[in-house]
């Protein structure tokens, strides 16, 4: 089975002094760090999604365009410099995106999903009808969103559908 480690939206707009932070980020981006890296020395592909609001629908309170805050957090774009970069805007990660396309070249059977925000792009990329032909886990310790019982909240709500592993034992 030929897995890929999905990171989907660690962008500078959820960190602290980003237009809309989230819960428990530097742990989060710890853990990230150290599951790419252990992606890395096992040969798991990394792909980074990155939500970039529709500028035809107005501005967006974050994720817009060529601001310092849709970027992806040069933490993690050091750890997968050249990881493949999927841009989405909708919270299911394939839904009009080359997301699918970039899995089938890599020939990947097994999605690890992991990153902001638990409760909306991760828990909405891992139940995608596009992802049914996938085995998907997602990795609680490397998910994070508003608070800590929203996170749970989702993780709950979702754990009927996909496996939810910790990154050490998924990689």
């Amino acid at each position: 089975m030929s897995k890929a480690l999905l990171v989907i939206d660690l962008q500078n707009d959820y960190f602290p002094g980003g237009a809309f932070p989230l819960w428990n980020t530097d742990v989060v981006l710890k853990n990230i760090e150290h599951a790419i890296e252990k992606a890395n020395s096992l040969g798991v592909p990394v792909i980074h999604i990155q939500h970039i609001a529709n500028s035809k629908q107005g501005i967006a309170p974050f994720f817009n365009e060529g601001t310092p805050g849709a970027d992806i957090h040069p933490q993690i774009l050091a750890a997968a410099p050249k990881a493949p970069i999927v841009i989405k805007e909708f919270a299911d990660s394939f839904e009009k995106t080359t997301l699918e396309e970039t899995l089938s070249k890599l020939g990947v059977t097994e999605l690890l999903v992991c990153g902001m925000m638990t409760q909306n792009c991760v828990t909405h990329t891992a139940i995608s009808k596009a992802a049914e032909k996938y085995k998907v886990t997602i990795l609680p310790d490397c998910c994070t969103t508003v608070s800590e019982i929203l996170h749970l909240i989702a993780l709950h709500a979702v754990s009927t559908r996909v496996k939810l592993v910790s990154s050490s034992e998924a990689l």
